[in-house]
């Protein structure tokens, strides 16, 4: 059997499944989701400016909005240079942050462009003094996410990894693809196994996992101590539990997988937590994801990215779930009632 748990630093990671931080998609309707199922060891926040964070108000901030319920959570950050650290620090340790993650592997172009994510596997000097400031100012698990690098090439990512254990990192995740590289192309879920060798703190694999055979195959090719579980969160939300189950051994309770009350029950937390204005298009985020369920879920997909409001949005999926679930004459989506819970005060 699989190991069941991480513990690090005292937090305990039980099971070793991680939720990637994800731009529109990781906020609290969606964790909240996620723990209705269970088998989430670690959640994360959306990636968050390192810069901006100390301004940031997080009773309002939808990047910043929680439940008490959502924990262990680990905060990740966008960080271009070393004086944004303490200021950004302290204020995580002001939200009561579990753990905090080191973004290293974004390669979105305007976050390489301000000199975040990826593009900093180039600047080992500022990586090392960034990583060196965060450890000294925090006692909380930190960790740091990367990608293979611009190329394969084993030396070059062996002394980064072994850069960031040396600066006092406790565990690292690695999406197992090359920075251009797309989502379209297989992950190399053994370049894992390099990164694993060469160091002695726990390495989790991140790529590609939409199921259980997905999770055993990972953990085979790579010898991960953990998985880290992106796009699959928002298309299948119960598979921590899944995988927590069948993979590592975890008692959780198997719930009846019904779709509308899923998506409901996201709705719901949406209109209830964020703003007006915030909702709709993380809604359309969501859906873009979930409605891959049906096998005719690009037509949900696309009149929930036409609407216009939330409402419309929730008037469209209904129409959609009476024409394409069985299920859904016994469940009904509660327009009004998303309308009347979503008023904000």
């Amino acid at each position: 059997m699989t190991e069941s748990q991480l513990i690090i630093r005292g937090l305990k990671i039980d099971p070793p499944l991680f939720l990637a931080p994800m731009a529109g998609l990781t906020h609290s309707a969606m964790r909240t989701l996620l723990q209705k199922f269970g088998g989430v060891g670690l959640l994360s926040s959306e990636m968050l400016s390192a810069r901006r964070l100390p301004v940031e108000n997080q009773f309002i901030s939808p990047y910043l909005i929680k439940t008490e319920q959502e924990r262990p959570l680990s905060y990740q950050l966008f960080v271009t240079k070393v004086e944004e650290v303490g200021p950004a620090i302290d204020t995580l340790h002001r939200f009561g942050a579990d753990a905090i993650d080191l973004n290293l592997g974004c390669p979105a172009p305007r976050v390489r462009q301000a000199g975040g994510g990826s593009s900093l596997m180039a600047e080992a000097e500022t990586v090392k003094k960034i990583v060196a400031e965060a450890r000294r100012l925090t006692d909380n698990p930190l960790s740091a996410k990367i990608r293979l690098g611009e190329v394969l090439d084993k030396n070059k990512l062996k002394e980064f990894c072994r850069l960031l254990e040396g600066e006092g990192i406790d565990f690292l995740t690695v999406h197992a693809r090359l920075r251009k590289e797309q989502f379209c192309r297989p992950p190399r879920w053994e370049w894992v196994r390099h990164v694993k060798q060469w160091l002695t703190i726990p390495v989790v694999a991140n790529g590609s996992i939409f199921s259980v055979d997905d999770a055993r195959s990972c953990l085979r090719a790579s010898g991960a101590d953990g998985l880290m579980i992106g796009r699959a969160a928002a298309e299948r939300p119960w598979i921590f539990s899944d995988i927590g189950r069948e993979v590592f051994g975890v008692s959780i309770p198997e719930q009846e997988v019904i779709l509308p009350e899923i998506y409901k029950h996201f709705v719901l937390a949406l209109v209830q937590r964020f703003r007006t204005e915030r909702q709709l298009g993380r809604l359309k985020e969501f859906t873009h994801y979930f409605a891959r369920n049906y096998t005719f879920g690009h037509r949900l997909a696309s009149a929930v990215q036409s609407s216009s409001t939330v409402q419309e949005a929730i008037d469209r999926a209904h129409a959609f779930f009476t024409r394409n679930d069985e299920e859904y004459a016994a469940f009904d989506l509660g327009g009004r009632e998303v309308e009347e819970r979503g008023r904000i005060t």
